[in-house]
């Protein structure tokens, strides 16, 4: 069994169904016990956190970087640093922005770094570039061509019921399944030190 926690900020609706489609595709894999953990929360659900296998982070690219709350959070985790607490466990990132570009590999590349400061084990996409050919199209996955983690784009005048798109939202599935893969993978080949 693993415990995937993905932690998430999201402004207006859209990086929670980002979230929620990384959770739902987690929980695919057999044996994952996934929780949902909004950044709001992180102080009173720090347990969970602490005893996942994986953490998932996600958070809005706003003016180019990650949304103030998700730093915030990232900023008040400098105990859990000190103690060495996500050492060796598995991370991933996903971030969404009302562009297509957005600076969202900005986000990821945050995101990864904070990770490698906690010295947490980094995955990726692991899926080529969708929508980059001529008989290709934005209905498939990783269409906006990330490797570092799921990319999402939704419309600003939009609510979350219309966006992400729906391949962006397979997308994060696909995340969540490879997390929650090679977390049951790493759990099951635990080394004594």
């Amino acid at each position: 069994m693993s415990r995937i926690a993905v932690v998430y900020h999201s402004g207006y609706g859209h990086t929670k169904a980002q979230a929620e489609a990384v959770a739902r595709g987690a929980a695919e894999v057999a044996g994952a016990r996934v929780a949902l953990i909004p950044v709001e929360e992180t102080e009173a659900r720090a347990a969970e956190i602490d005893q996942a296998d994986a953490i998932v982070f996600g958070a809005p690219t706003y003016m180019g970087s990650l949304s103030a709350p998700m730093k915030a959070f990232m900023d008040a985790s400098s105990k859990v640093w000190a103690e060495g607490r996500w050492k060796d466990k598995v991370a991933a990132g996903f971030t969404n922005s009302g562009s297509l570009s957005g600076d969202k590999l900005n986000s990821l590349v945050q995101l990864a770094v904070f990770a490698a400061q906690h010295g947490m084990i980094w995955v990726n996409l692991d899926l080529p570039p969708g929508n980059h050919t001529s008989t290709g199209g934005p209905h498939e996955l990783n269409r906006l061509g990330s490797w570092l983690g799921a990319m999402a784009q939704s419309n600003t005048d939009e609510g979350p019921d219309k966006g992400p798109t729906a391949s962006d939202l397979a997308t994060a599935e696909h995340l969540g399944r490879r997390v929650a893969k090679v977390a049951r993978t790493l759990a099951g080949h635990t080394v004594a030190a």
